[in-house]
């Protein structure tokens, strides 16, 4: 019998924890009494805990291991839950579906490390430490954005990326479909977006303004099936995707591919091989916003989230200075000049969304540029979270200096090529609080939590994907689930998530 363990080493941390003297113990006999409504819990806890443990976990109105819904218990929200392990008993309940997701992967910690393996484990006794738990989330929003534009990666790792999230309480997966290098979504209606836009020549090697290239061609993109699969299987474990299609800058993979949508249509132009951002825009019109309406139509079709991002940041404006049709547009539209075609621009996209019933979301550079309607992701400056809020947006912090992971994790000369000019480490995460400490009750409601964000221009493996994500990632489930901002508190947990991690093959960062 292993030693009855002092205290609870989750992660994310739990609201309310207390452990209790004994264990139950899960074997062939162990039976799920399911109530009304939990039976996709049910099969979530069968799916992930038989590869390890072979346990079956048959449905009986007499099994000891309980997982009920009941909707009187508001207290605990949408993701909340109760978790009760008895020597004899256990007990999950929650209000929602998603409380009891949530509460399945707080039993998968509870569990042997080894119960996170993909493969059985023989010999392992299958213990869950006696307990009381009541866990409700600070903030509803905790993602992780993943770049497969940049560099992209099969639907299966997708899957596993998915796993690993759920197992640590994120709540959305952003994924980042289109953007200069790489069109990575297919459109019925628009075929070339994939054929022409998902393929480039080569890949600039080393950061933005270098002058050597891999000569290696690069390419990818899903099918329709892939994603709605995607979709379907990140919704089984509690974690919404959210896509990202890049307008009306960041689209010159979609330029290459339909040319007419710019504003030289006379001028070829490839799917881009640098990085940094390119100057070449999407024009501004009628027949650019009737293609964007297209391809949302589509991405609506695919993506039931109720967030949809449309990126919005790092637009240039100098086509737009240029050109006479745009400068036209601009007097039409009663605007002072090309610049504030921006503005304009993205007030078209988001009003279609907004009649389509979803919610716009965008990159803000100043926290003032984005049209009300629009979900804020405040990247650029901590201060600008505030600034937005205080406008009336939901916000969700993005701020760069303390969620963009593929900023190096250390300033060891062994670490891999990264983003140049910060550093970000395991403590710079976890010290991150999305809410600004001067801001009134209101405008702290605004803000909806954080993410971590992954571009991917110097990362092409899953092994690094995971070396760049793991343990930060952690270190963010941590506080905006928790809130919690003691680091030596959450370094003494990690250190024993660190072997379930290694149970799950994760190459995390030592």
């Amino acid at each position: 019998m292993p030693a009855q363990r002092s205290v609870l080493t989750l992660v994310p941390r739990p609201t309310k924890a207390a452990l209790r003297p004994g264990h139950f113990t899960l074997d062939a006999g162990t039976a799920l009494h399911i109530g009304a409504g939990a039976e996709p819990a049910a099969h979530l806890l069968r799916t992930l805990l038989a590869p390890a443990t072979g346990l079956s976990l048959r449905p009986s109105p007499d099994g000891q291991f309980a997982l009920t819904l009941d909707p009187g218990l508001t207290g605990l929200g949408e993701e909340g839950y109760g978790l009760t392990v008895a020597p004899h008993a256990v007990l999950l309940r929650a209000a929602h579906l998603t409380g009891l997701l949530r509460g399945i992967q707080t039993l998968r910690q509870l569990l042997p490390p080894q119960a996170l393996s993909d493969t059985p484990q023989r010999g392992t006794r299958w213990l869950l430490p006696c307990a009381e738990i009541t866990d409700v989330p600070r903030h509803p929003w905790r993602g992780a954005m993943l770049d497969v534009a940049r560099h992209f990666q099969p639907v299966s790792y997708l899957r596993r990326y998915v796993d690993l999230l759920a197992l640590h309480k994120i709540s959305v997966f952003h994924l980042h479909l289109t953007d200069d290098q790489g069109w990575r979504m297919p459109v019925a209606a628009l075929p070339k977006l994939t054929e022409i836009g998902g393929h480039r020549a080569e890949s600039q090697k080393g950061p933005a303004g270098s002058d050597t290239y891999d000569g290696i061609p690069h390419g990818g993109s899903y099918t329709r099936d892939e994603l709605v699969g995607l979709v379907r299987y990140a919704a089984a474990r509690g974690v919404t995707v959210m896509p990202e299609i890049e307008m009306p800058g960041h689209v010159r993979a979609a330029l290459a591919a339909y040319p007419e949508l710019g504003n030289h249509p006379e001028r070829p132009l490839d799917v881009w091989t640098r990085w940094g951002v390119c100057d070449t825009v999407l024009g501004v019109h009628d027949e650019v916003l009737d293609f964007c309406r297209t391809v949302l139509d589509e991405v609506m079709d695919v993506f039931p989230s109720p967030y949809i991002h449309i990126g919005g940041e790092e637009c240039p404006t100098t086509e737009w200075t240029h050109s006479v049709a745009v400068r036209e547009r601009a007097v039409a539209q009663g605007l002072p000049g090309p610049a504030a075609l921006h503005g304009w621009f993205l007030g078209q996209i988001g009003d279609f969304l907004v009649r389509h019933g979803r919610r716009p979301v965008g990159w803000a550079e100043t926290g003032t540029e984005l049209p009300l309607d629009f979900t804020v992701m405040t990247w650029r400056d901590s201060a600008h979270t505030l600034t937005a809020a205080r406008r009336g947006h939901p916000v969700v912090s993005a701020y760069h200096r303390a969620t963009y992971l593929d900023y190096a994790q250390s300033g060891d000369p062994r670490e891999p090529l990264a983003q140049p000019g910060n550093i970000v480490d395991l403590r710079a995460v976890h010290a991150h609080d999305p809410v600004p400490e001067d801001a009134d009750p209101d405008v702290a409601g605004r803000v909806l939590g954080t993410q971590t964000q992954l571009w991917t221009e110097f990362v092409t493996t899953p092994a690094h994907i995971e070396y760049l994500t793991y343990p930060r990632l952690c270190a963010l489930a941590d506080r905006a689930w928790s809130g919690a901002s003691d680091w030596a508190d959450f370094r003494s947990r990690l250190d024993e998530h660190t072997v379930r991690l290694d149970a799950l093959d994760v190459r995390q960062h030592p």
